[in-house]
């Protein structure tokens, strides 16, 4: 317990690998994760080198974030949005597994009004490793939530702290797994103090969907899918997808936004059902150009997994604005 009156950061646990256990120390992959709670996780941080300042934990979820789904996020949504209403919060650390961690921090992004810091981390290895990198990764994410300039949805991970629009996991096994692409990371926590890239924190966004949190959970969130543009595609899951009630598509296009002319002619007839389409690139890196010309929009530079984040909200928002 901490005094009412005391400034505080609040860490709030989902599972993952970070509170995963292994039968053999040297096991860093037959693991079972979220099987540690977040109390025994922060209980194992060494006090020197932590930042002077209360920490409580919540745990929100507990559970392998390949599994992560709608409820787990609205509520994880709503405990953000009630701790970040505490004036002596002084920010948010959540622990969350790495697979759809850029798929969380996303959807965190476009809803949380984060004045204050929204920190996520992870971990590679699970706690019972010889060597487990989740310790660290936790230290270092209230380190930055502590840091009096950050603002916003951020990650944490090997010393990197990577913004939420630019994240992804770029690899599956190695401890440095998330990257941001073309800009690269924000800044970094190296022995517990906090470098930002280009000499000050970058300002908290203003979330584009902020208005959906009061009415998170009161409505089913629609179905939104994603296809793989690729030799050989013939668009009979866009078919499927439409019959099946999606209400959304994502596409991963080659290149520069390319579709196979069998994929192009399917999605034309989703648009004509009245199914919204986002076209993404499946290149790792880089832009697409805009799509002026094409009867659905492109992605504003996200990948594909983030477009269908935006697009749920989109949905979600145009569904609310329908039933006032």
């Amino acid at each position: 317990m901490t005094d009412s009156f005391v400034e505080k950061i609040v860490v709030l646990g989902t599972g993952g690998t970070i509170a995963g256990l292994a039968g053999d120390p040297h096991d860093n992959v037959g693991y079972r994760a979220a099987q540690v709670d977040i109390g025994q996780l922060l209980q194992a941080l060494p006090q020197q080198g932590r930042p002077a300042i209360a920490l409580v934990s919540e745990q929100v979820a507990q559970l392998d974030s390949k599994d992560m789904d709608f409820e787990v996020w609205t509520r994880l949504v709503q405990r953000c949005t009630a701790h970040l209403a505490d004036p002596l919060v002084a920010g948010i650390v959540i622990t969350h597994g790495t697979d759809t961690l850029e798929e969380t921090a996303w959807l965190l992004h476009q809803l949380l009004d984060a004045s204050r810091p929204v920190v996520l981390t992870c971990a590679m290895r699970p706690a019972t490793a010889l060597v487990p990198d989740g310790p660290q990764n936790l230290l270092d994410a209230v380190t930055l939530a502590a840091h009096p300039a950050a603002r916003g949805v951020l990650l944490v991970a090997a010393g990197r702290v990577h913004g939420a629009r630019e994240v992804s996991k770029v690899h599956p096994l190695r401890l440095d797994a998330f990257e941001s692409g073309d800009t690269g990371p924000l800044g970094w926590v190296e022995a517990g103090r906090v470098r930002w890239a280009h000499g000050q924190a970058p300002l908290a966004a203003v979330p584009t969907h902020a208005a959906l949190v009061p009415a998170l959970g009161s409505a089913p969130w629609p179905r939104v899918e994603i296809v793989l543009s690729h030799a050989g595609t013939d668009g009979a899951l866009v078919d499927w997808a439409v019959q099946g009630g999606a209400r959304g598509i994502v596409v991963a296009a080659t290149g520069d936004g390319t579709l196979h002319h069998a994929l192009e002619a399917a999605l034309a007839r989703a648009v004509a059902a009245g199914v919204q389409v986002r076209v993404a690139s499946r290149c790792p890196l880089g832009c697409m150009r805009d799509l002026p010309d094409a009867p659905w929009r492109g992605a504003d530079g996200l990948s594909p997994v983030k477009a269908r984040v935006s697009l749920l909200l989109e949905l979600l928002q145009a569904s609310m604005q329908a039933s006032i």
